[in-house]
């Protein structure tokens, strides 16, 4: 695992906005069906919105009908750690960023079972995308 940056919380709330603060510094989530990359389906790559480190490619997303970005599974390399999450009174896996370890979302075995079987339902807050040239 990457070195944590050593960001203080005054500097997160300064380069974040509020959505953005409270999806990957305290592991908030936004509401189903608003995020602006759920139906955003152009070719390119997703990167933290907290440090920029390259998460996910366009080629793994698709239509869960989740209602926030599904992944069937993370870009090369160690990009993304995961967790065990009981909150909420379910047992989940956690999924945060590797680098800064901000709060993504979480990833279920219940994605394509001919592309892995594994859904990781990331929140837009916590993406940034940069498309192909």
């Amino acid at each position: 695992m990457s070195d944590k940056p050593d960001t203080s919380d005054a500097e997160w709330r300064e380069k974040l906005t509020p959505e953005q603060y409270h999806v990957l510094r305290e592991a908030g989530t936004e509401r189903a069906f608003t995020g602006k990359y759920d139906k955003h389906y152009d070719s390119g790559e997703y990167y933290c919105a907290g440090c920029g480190q390259k998460l996910f490619e366009s080629e793994d997303k698709y239509n869960s009908g989740c209602g926030w970005p599904a992944f069937t599974a993370p870009a090369e390399g160690e990009v993304v750690d995961e967790h065990r999450d009981i909150s909420h009174g379910m047992i989940r896996t956690e999924v945060t960023c590797s680098n800064c370890g901000g709060h993504l979302g979480h990833v279920f075995p219940d994605g394509p079972p001919d592309r892995g079987g594994m859904r990781y339902c990331i929140n837009s807050a916590a993406l940034d995308f940069e498309p192909d040239d």
